[in-house]
């Protein structure tokens, strides 16, 4: 077993990664083929294809010929814009592990987690679906 400083959720994970799919395929794409082009549960890609729907993201058809396709530009689409319709808005506070109260004069783990978020929430606005178009991912 294996301990990370970064953890990021399957269901981001998910939505980041089949959203750089549905724009590389330009096209109609089911559920059933983002999960096994990734190995990710048909199920858990089903939910967040959900979120992402009722996001304005992606349009959905139902149906045997149905699927997904993107509702917008891939450069209008950030990876923070993803992240945030599944996690939530990526808030930076005054305490970083989001506690209201610390018996400590400062912080134990000073500006690093801070710092960390910051630098992630900017390279998740400046990637957006069109980069990993122009950049062969």
């Amino acid at each position: 077993m294996s301990n990370k400083i970064f953890n990021l959720s399957e269901a981001a994970s998910i939505a980041i990664h089949s959203m750089v799919y549905i724009a590389q395929n330009n096209k109609m794409t089911n559920v059933i083929k983002i999960s096994e082009h990734f190995h990710f549960s048909k199920h858990h890609v089903a939910k967040v294809m959900q979120r992402l729907t009722k996001a304005g993201m992606i349009k959905s058809n139902r149906g045997p010929s149905g699927g997904v396709v993107l509702a917008m530009d891939p450069k209008d689409i950030s990876l923070l814009d993803i992240y945030e319709v599944i996690e939530g808005k990526i808030l930076i506070s005054d305490c970083p592990m989001g506690y209201e109260f610390c018996s400590f004069n400062k912080c134990l783990f000073g500006p690093i987690v801070n710092d960390m978020t910051r630098r992630f929430k900017e390279y998740l606005q400046e990637k957006n679906i069109q980069y990993f178009l122009d950049n062969d991912y």
